[in-house]
């Protein structure tokens, strides 16, 4: 069954993992996890497989190396910006 979260409670479901975890393992158990974004949706278990490292000792570190790989949609409306006008 696929579980859909909103990004706000994705720390909450990397600490349901248990740690230390590789890459390949959080992104299998992760697979069938959605996070709904400011501006669409992506696949927990895909984001995962694109992190740079290959394992994670906690929960924090999993969510760190995400915050790299997550898409402009993540964070508000595309092209947005938050310099002068």
């Amino acid at each position: 069954m696929d579980e859909r979260i909103k990004l706000s409670r994705m720390g909450d479901r990397l600490d349901d993992l248990s740690y230390p975890l590789t890459r390949d393992d959080a992104a299998t158990k992760l697979a069938d996890v959605t996070i709904l974004m400011a501006d669409g949706e992506a696949n927990l278990g895909e984001l995962v497989s694109e992190v740079g490292s290959d394992s994670f000792t906690s929960s924090g570190d999993l969510y760190e190396e995400l915050q790299n790989v997550m898409p402009v949609e993540a964070i508000g409306e595309p092209g947005q910006s938050e310099g002068d006008a």
